[in-house]
């Protein structure tokens, strides 16, 4: 059996989908979400963060992180593209 790896698309739009599903979280609980390691994760919070897809917030006295309308178009362009893709 072999395993497809995913593209550094497919880990920002994972992510995305997580910040979008449970709203705002940090970056362990999001790293867990994305089936990624903490370190990975926190790299392409960073690369979402400075392209304005996800934002900081605080959330019960701690960082967080919380997607914008721009990270949102991103996860629906992405779903839409697989979707040609993989039919």
């Amino acid at each position: 059996m072999r395993v497809e790896r995913r593209t550094r698309y497919d880990i920002y739009a994972d992510i995305l989908g997580v910040i979008m599903e449970r709203g705002v979280m940090g970056v362990t609980r999001i790293s867990y979400g994305a089936n990624l390691p903490v370190d990975r994760c926190k790299e392409a919070l960073e690369f979402l963060l400075e392209r304005g897809m996800v934002k900081e917030s605080e959330y019960g006295g701690n960082r967080g992180f919380v997607i914008t309308a721009k990270g949102g178009e991103y996860v629906t362009a992405h779903r839409t593209v697989k979707r040609y893709i993989d039919e």
